[in-house]
């Protein structure tokens, strides 16, 4: 079996950002009268003021960070034009588009409500409308009023400030305590070269990519930070992505069984559970596939038989540094994601 990884590369992650954004106004109303030649009365022309521009969000697959939004933090569509003479309608004003990567999650910063979930590749939807044109003088001709002289501004259009917040989209959240082996788990199924830290050894930022296999399946990972005892209450790197693994659908838990600190590896275990029940009883509940990594190390195997003993759940010996029992938990991922699809879709949030 061969696996191959795709993975996005960005100078700097960046998973949350909060901007302004601005529609663009109605142009006014004009109010104008014919002057033509051997026409004593010239009746009224004015013409309606065009409409403003939207605001317009979209989810771009070739994005994987929002750090363009960190960068330029506010957004204003084109006012529309002002009515002319001759009855001509003032041109729209044109619409702004705001790429962002997919899986980013919009909420209104004044409500705290929720708007739009971008999960899908290309789905958009406007995030502010422009206002309406006012109408020209033409517009109140009556049998009573000839020659009106009365017209309207354009309607303001719609601001709002926007907290955006990215949550990586993945069939399998790799988790586990920092130097479980996720990074290399990653480079043995992969070509990646994830960027590790120097100390507490833990990624320095997520990665998504795809694995593919020789029975032309694929399943797409993301190689999440090393939690660590209080990471739901900000501690470490953890919490920063703790959000990323309630995108996922499957979370497979490296445990180190040959501790270099001489710690419990059922107990490391339980801490990573216990970090994600704080964070989200949801997010526990998940399911989860238990890796014992590092067999290929000396006591690796009472390490082994502690969580075998200790857990009520299968357990997959693996060794990412040489690839033992991979093939193995690869299938394993691929029998449950199957699993699970036959399962209903989570509903989506309500659109704007």
């Amino acid at each position: 079996m061969t696996h191959c990884l795709e993975r996005n590369h960005a100078m700097r992650f960046v998973d949350e950002a909060t901007i302004y954004v601005k529609a663009g106004d109605g142009g006014d109303g004009c109010m104008s009268f014919r002057r033509e030649k051997y026409v004593p009365r010239g009746g009224p022309n004015g013409g309606d003021g065009g409409d403003g521009g939207d605001v317009i969000i979209t989810a771009d697959t070739n994005l994987s960070t929002l750090l363009d939004l960190v960068s330029r933090s506010e957004y204003r569509a084109a006012d529309g034009e002002r009515g002319k003479p001759k009855n001509q309608r003032g041109a729209n004003g044109d619409d702004v588009i705001i790429k962002v990567p997919v899986g980013t999650v919009v909420t209104d910063q004044d409500t705290g409500l929720a708007l739009i979930d971008l999960k899908e590749p290309g789905r958009s939807t406007v995030l502010a409308g422009g206002g309406k044109g006012g109408r020209g003088n033409a517009r109140f001709k009556s049998p009573i009023d000839q020659t009106p002289t009365r017209w309207e501004e354009g309607r303001p259009g719609r601001e709002r400030r926007l907290a955006l917040e990215l949550k990586l989209v993945a069939d399998v959240g790799l988790i586990g305590r920092p130097n479980a082996g996720k990074s290399t788990l990653l480079s043995r199924i992969s070509a990646a070269h994830p960027k590790i830290a120097a100390y507490p050894f833990t990624t320095l930022q997520p990665m998504v990519g795809i694995v593919d296999t020789d029975a032309y399946q694929r399943f797409t990972v993301a190689d999440l930070p090393g939690l660590i005892r209080g990471a739901h209450e900000g501690k470490g790197l953890g919490d920063e992505f703790l959000r990323h693994i309630e995108r996922t659908r499957i979370l497979v838990h490296l445990v180190d069984v040959a501790p270099t600190d001489g710690s419990d590896p059922l107990e490391n275990y339980r801490a990573i559970r216990r970090e994600l029940r704080l964070r989200s009883a949801k997010l526990a509940e998940k399911p989860e596939i238990v890796a014992a990594n590092k067999t290929d190390l000396e006591g690796a195997e009472q390490g082994v038989e502690r969580l075998r003993n200790g857990l009520d759940v299968e357990v997959f010996p693996i060794s990412a540094l040489t690839g033992q029992g991979v093939p193995e938990l690869i299938a394993r991922i691929l029998h449950m994601l199957e699993e699970l699809k036959r399962q209903p879709e989570e509903t989506a949030p309500p659109e704007l």
